[in-house]
C-alpha cells in the first residue's frame, strides 16, 4: 500500500467543490458517466486498430448500482482501465496547463465557477460533493494487474486488489440518503447523459405480477438498460428537442451553462458525415492559450478517433464545440492523415462556411444574442482576418463596431448602408483607448464632414484591420494613413505659400523625428497630428510587433499641420520660436495618439519657455 498527498491545485479544487462550488449537486453523475463513456471511447478504438487489443471481447456497457443499507453508489464499466501510473496522474494531480492562473481567477460566483471547472476536465472531483469517501477499482485491459485508489479527500492511498476483467469500479461512500434512491438515479441520467453513445444498466427493484393472474406477484432485483444509448448526432432533427442537445453539449463540454447555439448537419453524397458544433456561451478559460484544448470529437462512423485534433476547424473557431462524424476515413487516421486528407479537408471547408453562416443568420434574426456571442469570442473570430483567410468576406460581414457617430455597434453592411454617395472608403482609427479615439485630431475633419469612423480599441484591430482590404467591393482605409489625404480634401483648400515655407522649415527641424511635413486636409481644430505612409505600419502596428519579438526598424511618422490654426497665422510673422514650436507640435501630436515622448524633459523645458514668454 502506497500513501500519496494530492497535489496543491488538487486540493484547492476539492476546497472548492466541496464547499463553495456545484450548486447543481447531482451533476457528479454527469461528470462520472462521462469519464466512463471516454474509457469505453478509447478501448474501441484500439480494438479495432490495435492488434494487441482486438482479441479482447468487446461489449461496452456502464453499470450503476445502489446499496440503500451501506449508503453507496457504484458506476463501473468495462472500458480501457488504469494502471497505478493512471491513478495517480488521472487522480491525484491535475496535467491540464493553466491550472493555477485557472484557480487565481475564480470569480466567485458559484454558478460562474462551477460552469468553467468541469472544462479542466476534473469534474471526477466533484463526486466528493456527495460521497465522504470514494474508492475506484480498476484494471487496465491486457494488464494482470488491478489496483485500488481510495481517499476521503484529504489524502489517497493505492493498493494491489483483486478484480476479474478490465475497467474501473467507483464506489462512492454518500454522505446522505439523497442519492441512493433509484427513480432520482435514473432522472439524473436521462436529464444528462441519455444520448451517450453507451448503454447504461441500474440494478432496479421491479414488480413482477404473477404469471397466472392469481396471489401476489413479487419484487425482482432486475439490470435494466436506462438511456437511450444513441449518438445524438446522428438522430434526425425533427426527433430532438432543444432540451435534448443542451444537456448532450453539457455532457461532452463540460460546461453547467446551456449553449448559446447548436448547429446539426448531416450531409450525404460523395462526402457523407454528421457534425453537430456548439457555441458556448462562456468563454472556454483556455481560449487565449496557445495550448488550448481543442473542443471538436472526431469520429469515424460513431468510433471516437480523437478530441485533440486542432486540425478539425481553423484557430479562428477555437471557441466551437461539438462532434464530427465522418464516414471514409480510415480508423487509425494518424495525425498526418488528419493534416492532408482530402475528405477531411472537404469536411472542415464545409464546416467552417457553415458556422460562419448560421452565425449571420443569428446576427440577422437575434441582435442581442448575436452580440453577447461577439463580446465573447469577437476578438478571436476576427483572427480569420489575418492573412490569407479563404473566409475573410464572411468574417467581415460577422463583425460588429463601435462608430464615431452613432452608439450602437454597427456591422460592415450598416455602414456602408449610410454613407454619402462621394464618399470612396470605409475609415477606421485603431488604438487601445476608445475614448482617445474618438477624440483624436485624425478624425476631426471627418466629424465636421459627418463622415463617420470606426473605432477599433481591440489591440487585434491594429494587426487585422489594415489586413482586411475591402468590403462588397469598397476598400477600408485607416484614417492615419497618408491615401486617405486626398479623399477627404476640400476643392477650394489653398496651398498657401507661406505654410509651404513653415512645413519645409518644421521639417528640417524635426528631419530626424519624422518622414515628412505637410499641410492636413484632416484637421479642423488641432494644430497638428502625426500620420504615417500609405506603405508603412503605423505606431500601435510596430509595438504589437515589437511584443512579438520582431525587431524591425523604426517608422518615422509624417508630421501634418492645420494651415488654419492660428499658431500658423501667427508663427508666420514671427518664426524666432520656430524650433521650439516644432518640437511641442511633435510632442502634443504624440501625445494625442497615446505615443510616449522620447524626451519628456526636454518638452517641458520647452513648454516652460513658451509659458514664460507668453505671460
Amino acid at each position: 500500500m502506497s500513501k500519496h498527498e494530492f497535489q496543491t491545485e488538487v486540493n484547492e479544487l476539492l476546497n472548492l467543490m466541496i464547499h463553495s462550488l456545484y450548486s447543481n449537486k447531482e451533476i457528479f453523475l454527469r461528470e462520472l458517466i462521462s469519464n466512463a463513456s471516454d474509457a469505453l471511447d478509447k478501448l474501441n478504438y484500439l480494438t479495432l486498430t490495435n492488434d494487441d487489443y482486438k482479441g479482447i471481447e468487446y461489449l461496452p456497457k456502464i453499470n450503476i448500482k445502489i446499496d440503500k443499507e451501506a449508503k453507496t453508489l457504484t458506476l463501473s464499466d468495462n472500458g480501457i482501465g488504469m494502471d497505478e501510473e493512471d491513478l495517480i496522474n488521472n487522480l491525484g494531480t491535475i496535467a491540464r496547463s493553466g491550472t493555477k492562473g485557472f484557480l487565481s481567477n475564480l470569480s466567485g460566483d458559484a454558478k460562474k465557477d462551477s460552469s468553467l471547472i468541469g472544462q479542466f476536465g476534473v469534474g471526477f472531483y466533484s463526486a466528493f460533493m456527495v460521497a465522504k469517501k470514494i474508492e475506484v477499482i480498476s484494471k487496465k485491459a491486457l494488464s494482470d494487474k488491478a489496483y485500488k485508489w481510495s481517499s476521503n479527500a484529504k489524502n489517497y492511498e493505492i493498493k494491489e486488489c483483486e478484480k476479474e476483467s478490465f475497467g474501473t469500479e467507483i464506489i462512492l461512500h454518500l454522505n446522505n440518503d439523497e442519492f441512493v434512491d433509484e427513480f432520482r438515479i435514473e432522472n439524473i441520467v436521462k436529464k444528462y447523459s441519455n444520448h451517450i453513445p453507451y448503454a447504461i444498466f441500474m440494478d432496479k427493484n421491479e414488480y413482477i405480477p404473477p404469471k397466472d393472474g392469481q396471489g401476489d406477484g413479487k419484487y425482482e432485483l432486475i439490470n435494466k438498460q436506462i438511456n437511450k444509448a444513441a449518438a445524438l448526432w446522428r438522430l434526425p432533427k425533427s426527433t430532438l428537442k432543444p432540451n435534448d442537445y443542451n444537456e448532450f453539449y453539457k455532457q461532452i463540454s463540460h460546461d453547467s451553462t446551456d449553449p448559446l447555439l447548436h448547429i446539426h448537419t448531416k450531409a450525404e453524397g460523395k462526402i457523407e458525415y454528421n457534425t453537430l458544433f456548439y457555441i458556448p456561451s462562456v468563454e472556454p478559460f483556455d481560449l487565449f492559450r496557445v495550448d488550448y484544448q481543442s473542443g471538436v470529437k472526431l469520429y469515424v462512423k460513431r468510433v471516437f478517433i480523437t478530441d485533440d485534433a486542432k486540425e478539425l476547424l481553423p484557430s479562428y473557431l477555437r471557441f466551437v464545440r461539438g462532434i464530427m462524424d465522418v464516414e471514409d476515413l480510415p480508423l487509425n487516421v494518424s495525425r498526418e492523415i488528419l493534416q492532408e486528407n482530402r475528405i477531411l479537408a472537404n469536411v472542415k471547408d464545409q464546416s467552417v462556411k457553415k458556422i460562419l453562416s448560421e452565425l449571420e443568420k443569428l446576427l440577422n434574426s437575434d441582435r442581442e444574442k448575436y452580440i453577447k456571442f461577439y463580446k465573447l469570442f469577437g476578438k478571436v473570430l476576427k483572427e480569420g482576418l489575418y492573412g490569407f483567410s479563404t473566409n475573410k468576406d464572411e468574417i467581415l460581414k460577422l463583425c460588429l463596431f463601435k462608430s464615431s457617430l452613432r452608439d450602437e455597434l454597427i456591422t460592415l453592411k450598416e455602414y456602408k448602408d449610410k454613407m454619402p454617395k462621394d464618399q470612396k472608403s470605409i475609415y477606421f482609427i485603431s488604438g487601445q483607448n476608445e475614448n482617445m479615439l474618438k477624440n483624436s485630431p485624425l478624425i476631426e475633419s471627418f466629424k465636421a464632414k459627418n463622415i463617420e469612423v470606426l473605432i477599433c480599441d481591440e489591440e487585434i484591430d491594429t494587426i487585422v484591420m489594415p489586413m482586411a482590404g475591402e468590403f462588397d467591393k469598397t476598400p477600408i482605409k485607416p484614417v492615419n494613413n497618408s491615401d486617405v489625404d486626398s479623399e477627404i480634401k476640400n476643392d477650394d483648400s489653398e496651398q498657401n505659400a507661406d505654410i509651404l515655407g513653415l512645413c519645409v522649415k518644421i521639417k528640417e527641424i524635426l528631419k530626424d523625428n519624422v518622414k515628412d511635413v505637410k499641410i492636413s486636409s484632416r484637421l479642423s481644430d488641432s494644430a497638428a497630428c502625426l500620420i504615417y505612409d500609405k506603405n508603412d505600419p503605423d505606431y500601435a502596428t510596430q509595438m504589437i510587433f515589437k511584443q512579438m519579438g520582431h525587431n524591425a526598424p523604426e517608422i518615422k511618422p509624417i508630421l501634418e499641420i492645420n494651415p488654419n490654426h492660428e499658431i500658423f497665422a501667427k508663427l508666420k510673422d514671427n518664426e524666432i520660436m520656430i524650433n521650439d514650436i516644432s518640437h511641442l507640435l511633435l510632442g502634443m501630436a504624440q501625445l494625442s495618439e497615446g505615443i510616449a515622448i522620447d524626451n519628456p524633459n526636454e518638452f517641458a523645458k520647452k513648454l516652460t519657455k513658451i509659458m514664460i514668454k507668453a505671460i
